[in-house]
């Protein structure tokens, strides 16, 4: 199983790599906008991207089931299933900021998330992790930090506009008052500082699946947490938060009693 799940993450790093290069023809060049129905942006980088993403996922893996944000799902006959995000933080790239990243989770027959890879195209770095093996940036070993306190902590977050989608703004503001600091550093690079040691807390009102499943095991092989708003271990919950597990029972204090 461990041989299994290492084949498989180095094969998802190879494609989530290929993807991200991809991604940087783009890149700060004013790429042509479109807008989904459900009012988020796309472009030709998103959809190269899955197409690769896919691509080398299917060659090497075609009994695999698929799920990706472009494309939707996918069945497969193995009882694995790839979870994607070609583009992950889509109006970042847009803007030509570089905290973008090329996400995909990796579900095994159980259904349980055992593997998840994200590349970080603009910044040159690549966030491995499977299930007992830990969690690597650019091969080298990841954690979460050691700090034990609000007080002490740095709390990130995406958008005021999901907070107040979700009727969470009263949260964040909440929780400003009590942490030593506040950025808007978001999308998938904010639950990457979590893992990597460089924040205490990433918040996430409103999440779609193909956003939480690389990071529940990016986040957990690093010795943090992944949860939804309503603290429960899932990529399917809507919403997600990252903590370096340290600051989670007086972050759920201050969450709950801002609800």
């Amino acid at each position: 199983m461990v041989h299994d799940l290492e084949h498989r993450i180095d094969i998802a790093s190879e494609a989530a790599w290929e993807a991200g290069k991809a991604t940087l023809r783009w890149f700060q060049a004013s790429p042509e906008v479109e807008w989904k129905k459900d009012r988020t942006p796309v472009t030709a980088a998103d959809r190269e991207s899955e197409r690769i993403l896919t691509a080398i996922l299917s060659r090497e893996f075609p009994g695999d089931a698929f799920l990706g944000e472009e494309t939707g799902a996918r069945p497969g006959s193995s009882g694995w299933r790839w979870i994607v995000d070609p583009l992950d933080g889509t109006k970042s790239f847009i803007q030509g900021v570089p905290l973008y990243g090329v996400l995909v989770g990796l579900e095994d027959p159980g259904g349980d998330l055992v593997g998840g890879v994200a590349c970080l195209p603009a910044l040159g770095e690549l966030v491995t992790a499977f299930r007992g093996d830990g969690c690597r940036v650019n091969g080298r070993r990841a954690r979460v930090s050691g700090i034990g306190s609000l007080a002490e902590a740095c709390v990130s977050f995406t958008s005021l506009d999901t907070f107040e989608e979700a009727s969470r703004l009263g949260a964040l503001e909440s929780l400003g008052k009590r942490c030593r600091i506040v950025r808007g550093w978001g999308d998938c690079y904010g639950h990457i500082l979590v893992a990597t040691g460089r924040a205490e807390v990433m918040l996430d009102p409103v999440l779609a699946e193909w956003d939480c499943a690389a990071l529940i095991p990016i986040l957990e092989e690093a010795g943090g947490t992944f949860t939804d708003w309503n603290w429960m271990r899932t990529s399917r919950g809507g919403s997600g938060i990252s903590t370096n597990g340290l600051v989670s029972p007086e972050l759920r204090s201050v969450l709950e009693g801002a609800a």
